[in-house]
């Protein structure tokens, strides 16, 4: 369902370049907000259960900044859609979320050389109108060959890694190339999977 289409309007609640340009490649037009929350403050021992507690908190903050403009939603407009979402690495048993300095980020890449992680990507729809919210999450599987050192190093000094949960920029020109595979979608590691989307959205409406 394309934006010219659309018998709504959407928010994206991520300040994340990945997000914008796939809902952007799925035809969509949007606005962005972004969510102001302490992600460290929110713990779950299940990585499905973090991925969807933080969606869940970044809607909330969001609308509650929504509601602190004293918008109001009109009732004869379209529905307005809020996307919020959430992505861990999980690599042997342990969540990994962005890389909090240069050491961890240099421990998380040298880990995924000739090895592999999951990517563990939840997906909130929220309809500001009727207060309905739907989500679920995704895996994937990420295999990689063996990452030299120099890259490591580029990929740091670029602070890519300090971005994106896990240091896994897996769209990056300097890490596609290392990639053996991917067991489910690429969106999924990407931080916006396509088809639950579309899914989530049509349900929320």
């Amino acid at each position: 369902m394309a934006a010219d289409k659309s018998p709504f309007q959407i928010i994206l609640g991520s300040s994340s370049m990945a997000r914008r340009r796939i809902l952007s490649e799925m035809g969509y037009e949007f606005t962005i907000m972004t969510a102001d929350i302490d992600e460290k403050a929110i713990r779950k021992e299940r990585p499905e259960e973090l991925v969807v507690a933080l969606a869940e908190a970044k809607a909330d903050a969001i609308m509650s900044r929504i509601l602190a403009t004293g918008a109001q939603l009109d009732n004869d407009a379209p529905a307005t859609l809020l996307l919020t979402a959430d992505t861990v690495v999980v690599y042997e048993g342990t969540i990994r979320e962005k890389p909090s300095n240069k050491d961890e980020a240099r421990k998380f890449i040298k880990g995924y050389s000739g090895s592999h992680a999951s990517v563990v990507g939840s997906v909130l729809i929220t309809n500001l109108k009727t207060g309905t919210r739907k989500g679920g999450w995704e895996e994937a599987e990420v295999y990689f060959y063996d990452i030299p050192e120099e890259i490591i190093d580029s990929l740091i000094e670029e602070d890519v890694t300090f971005k994106v949960a896990g240091g896994l920029m897996l769209e990056h020109p300097l890490t596609w190339p290392l990639v053996e595979a991917v067991v489910g979608s690429t969106d999924t590691v990407m931080g916006l999977p396509k088809a639950l989307t579309e899914k989530l959205m049509n349900d929320a409406l």
